[in-house]
């Protein structure tokens, strides 16, 4: 498994917006670029994905930018990282509708096939809150993995 750049941009770029946008407020993609030395277009382009996705809503103009849609706490990495175009699987062979006709008795599907449930569901339980409070890597839950 590997997170291209985009991913990780999305992740610094999400708390960010959850550090800056306290109550609701919009953040602008110019304040965020500053914040995170992201280029503007490419968070353009990460948080067009986010939008569309269902994570974050925008407006326009004077005040406008990005907020979130949901509270932090019933959004995760894992739904961060799957918005942004992150293939979550150790091989091509390792997601569930990859059609491999040999996944049944695959010991490499079986194998990477597990390791890529525990680390989706793993990223399942760290939320955006568990990150803003600098718990999210910490906490006892994850510490036993």
């Amino acid at each position: 498994m590997r997170i291209t750049v985009k991913g990780r941009y999305a992740l610094r770029a999400t708390l960010a917006l959850a550090r800056m946008g306290k109550a609701g407020e919009m953040v602008s993609v110019g304040k965020l670029s500053e914040e995170e030395n992201i280029s503007t277009g490419f968070l353009e382009q990460i948080f067009y994905n986010l939008k569309k996705a269902g994570i974050v809503k925008s407006a326009r103009g004077p005040g406008g930018g990005f907020s979130f849609v949901r509270p932090l706490d019933s959004l995760n990495v894992h739904e961060i990282l799957d918005a942004a175009g992150e293939e979550l699987a150790m091989i091509p062979c390792a997601k569930q509708d990859s059609g491999c006709n040999r996944a049944g008795e695959c010991v490499s599907h079986k194998v990477f096939g597990s390791v890529n449930s525990m680390v989706s569901e793993h990223l399942k339980t760290i939320t955006m809150q568990m990150l803003l409070e600098n718990d999210g890597l910490l906490s006892a839950e994850t510490a036993s993995l």
